[in-house]
């Protein structure tokens, strides 16, 4: 079995387009929520074009001023559409503002629906741009804040005469930028270029059709790759969702949710045969069961939890209630800043409360 050291959550952030400041709220809530559990990291999506967080930096900076200990992390930014340098000073100042507490998921090429935002974020032709690793390695270089120009090269505006460089300069940030890797290419990249890794439910098939055989390669190949001058960082994301203290209505609805994706499971998807993990729906002892047999897992010291996109903030409580109380402990996780005391987990409403508001 495992022995986790970092226990973390992700979560979408979705809320109904009719009403996004609810979504929002109740998305910070839920990172509140998490830090009195005891978690170490709370991690949000950032998406495009759908009714879900599209700037984590944003939704971040919110979240440093509403927690005081857990870590806060996005994965991941699609670099694709981003400036290197302005993302670096927005993400810089996000830091400064949590005390620290920033990690930072990005990945590269081609991003999602660049035929309809391409030339939006470009202004015009947005085909020559380089969308490869290269960005990336732009944005640490900024991070790192070298003074800009020749040593005797000075800034005057009101507050006086300056150097420049990136302001506010984030001491350690760059550290705590992680890659989303789910090939052998991009994860043999990350360890390369120093970044701590994220690899999750999803991956790509590469001579294999097995999930784990191919995730498996995937963190060898990052590990053997490994340049950074730190001990490289690698955090595993599953979909886990005990059920121990919800109530037979919410336990029927959990199982159905995952008996609908489970098809996706068998075989590999698509063009680029994209392999998908199980997903992890039971009692803790069966979760528990299932997490002993993963490979990966008994191969890092850090768990994401990653939060199913149609689940209520009240679910949301109960599945990570569950696991500080009944499966986290199990592979060697203590809670963060609670000792042995954490709250207890919510009680599922019953199914009457449930107005379903649409993926």
């Amino acid at each position: 079995m495992a022995t986790i050291h970092h226990a973390g959550f992700l979560t979408p952030g979705s809320f109904p387009e009719a009403d996004p400041q609810d979504g929002l709220e109740k998305a910070l809530r839920l990172f509140a929520y998490g830090e009195r559990l005891g978690f170490d990291s709370a991690w949000i999506r950032q998406r495009h074009l759908e009714p879900g967080v599209s700037s984590a930096a944003v939704f971040l900076a919110a979240a440093s001023q509403r927690t005081r200990r857990i870590q806060l992390g996005t994965a991941v930014i699609q670099i694709g559409y981003e400036s290197p340098y302005r993302l670096a000073e927005d993400l810089a100042t996000v830091d400064v503002l949590s005390g620290g507490r920033l990690n930072v998921g990005l990945s590269a090429g081609v991003p999602p629906h660049a035929d309809l935002l391409g030339a939006r974020v470009f202004d015009g032709d947005w085909t020559g741009y380089d969308l490869s690793y290269g960005r990336v390695e732009r944005l640490a270089d900024n991070l790192r804040g070298a003074y800009l120009g020749e040593p005797d090269r000075v800034v005057v505006n009101a507050a006086g005469r300056h150097r420049p460089r990136l302001q506010p300069v984030a001491e350690g940030l760059v550290d705590r930028l992680w890659y989303g890797g789910g090939s052998l290419r991009s994860a043999g990249w990350a360890g390369r270029a120093g970044l701590n890794l994220l690899i999750g439910n999803v991956t790509s098939g590469e001579d294999t059709d097995d999930f784990f055989t191919a995730q498996r390669r995937q963190l060898d190949a990052y590990r053997e790759a490994w340049r950074g001058a730190r001990p490289a960082r690698v955090a595993l994301g599953r979909v886990i969702v005990p059920f121990d203290s919800a109530d037979d209505w919410t336990r029927a609805r959990y199982a159905e949710y995952a008996a609908g994706r489970r098809q996706r499971t068998l075989t590999p998807q698509g063009e680029r045969r994209t392999l998908f993990a199980p997903d992890l729906v039971g009692t803790s002892d069966q979760i528990l069961e299932a997490l002993a047999r993963d490979p990966v897992l008994a191969e890092v010291s850090e768990l994401r939890l990653e939060l199913p996109y149609e689940f209520r903030p009240f679910e949301y409580e109960q599945i990570l209630g569950d696991a500080v109380h009944h499966i986290l402990p199990q592979l060697g996780w203590a809670a963060a800043g609670q000792g042995s005391s954490v709250p207890a987990p919510h009680p599922v409403a019953t199914a009457e409360a449930w107005v379903p508001q649409g993926k």
